[in-house]
């Protein structure tokens, strides 16, 4: 089986030959058949198939403690949030709160720093942090606002918080490194015209950071820069958000990154495959697999950069409707074998944030047991 290529930015256009180690499980049966294509009108139909893959992916594909890592994991509850449910030692309890209590879960490796709290990197894990600040960046975008920064976090019975994984992130940040998680965090915490003194004595602003992104290869980027991409749309709405007049030319670091992103979504179109689906090579060149995972992989990583870039009216485009229905179809056909936990849930995320908008839905509570 593959390694999660997620850490292999050279393996982006290849993505999923196969199965990744520690997938997320396969489906347990189904209560009733998943709704499939049928002749009701399209935007019923269509709202009806994603909310089903939505509850799917989340209450019968249940992660493990003692089987998934907190890679696998923290993708989880960026799509469903801090009640996603986790099985450990006989029981079953949020996610998140098992993490964040100290609970023992391989590749959830954090000590304190000098200016807060580290999570260790290990770059090409299957299990832990694989890019800088993966942790907090993921954790700031899952449900509504985020979790906050006042949540308690503790380390070998010391107490911490998230706010302290967001200083360190800050004191550590290099002129070139990796920042797509970093920005992502910047964006849900800080107002956009945020600015400080990193480690080395370096003044940082979120716009450099913004200009850092934007300005990086796509190509060699995790996911064919798909998370690049993701975290510069953020901020840019952030930054529109908080401008006084928000149609005003955009300039510096900011226009930058309306151009990559822009770009981006003119990529995905012109790339879209005759099936709706996405390029296997997402941003880079047109190309399809004949491996559904490579599909699976590809599509929803695309389409979650397109949930979060895209405006209403864009939103609701026929091509981008065509590319959440090849999604779902995927989702469908894969809902009973084992998938690669970071497509899984990059793609369910992506939906759910479509879902919400367009089909004025949201995702259902979850459903909690003891088993």
């Amino acid at each position: 089986m593959l390694r999660n290529v997620h850490h292999h930015p050279r393996l982006a256009g290849l993505f999923l030959a196969g199965i990744a180690l520690a997938g997320c499980g396969r489906g347990q049966p189904h209560p009733a058949p998943l709704p499939v294509a049928v002749s009701a009108p399209p935007a019923a139909s269509l709202c009806e198939r994603i909310e089903a893959v939505i509850a799917h992916a989340r209450d019968r594909r249940r992660l493990d403690a003692a089987v998934h890592g907190a890679w696998q994991i923290i993708h989880g509850i960026l799509a469903y949030g801090p009640d996603l449910p986790l099985a450990h030692d006989g029981q079953t309890t949020p996610a998140l709160e098992y993490l964040l209590a100290g609970g023992s879960v391989t590749g959830w490796q954090l000590r304190p720093g000098s200016r807060g709290v580290i999570a260790v990197v290990e770059e090409g894990s299957t299990t832990g942090q694989g890019h800088p600040d993966q942790w907090i960046g993921y954790l700031s975008q899952c449900g509504v606002g985020g979790i906050p920064l006042a949540t308690k976090l503790s380390i070998r019975g010391r107490t911490f918080s998230l706010a302290d994984l967001l200083e360190q992130a800050r004191h550590d940040i290099r002129q070139g490194q990796e920042a797509s998680w970093t920005l992502m965090a910047l964006t849900a915490y800080l107002p956009p015209d945020a600015e400080w003194r990193a480690g080395d004595g370096a003044r940082w602003t979120t716009e450099r950071v913004v200009r850092m992104e934007a300005e990086a290869d796509l190509s060699s980027s995790a996911c064919g820069g798909a998370h690049r991409l993701a975290a510069l749309a953020l901020a840019l709405a952030a930054h529109r958000s908080a401008a006084p007049d928000p149609d005003a030319p955009l300039t510096g670091g900011w226009a930058a990154a309306a151009d990559r992103v822009a770009d981006a979504i003119d990529r995905a179109r012109r790339f879209q495959q005759p099936d709706g689906g996405f390029s296997t090579h997402f941003f880079q060149r047109p190309g399809t697999s004949p491996d559904v995972f490579a599909q699976l992989g590809a599509t929803g990583h695309v389409f979650e950069v397109l949930a979060i870039a895209l405006d209403d009216e864009a939103l609701a485009a026929g091509w981008v409707t065509r590319a959440a229905e090849r999604l779902v179809t995927l989702l469908e056909r894969t809902a009973d074998v084992d998938v690669e936990c970071g497509a899984l849930y990059h793609a369910v995320h992506g939906l759910i944030l479509y879902n919400q908008r367009m089909c004025r839905g949201s995702t259902p509570a979850v459903a909690r047991d003891d088993g």
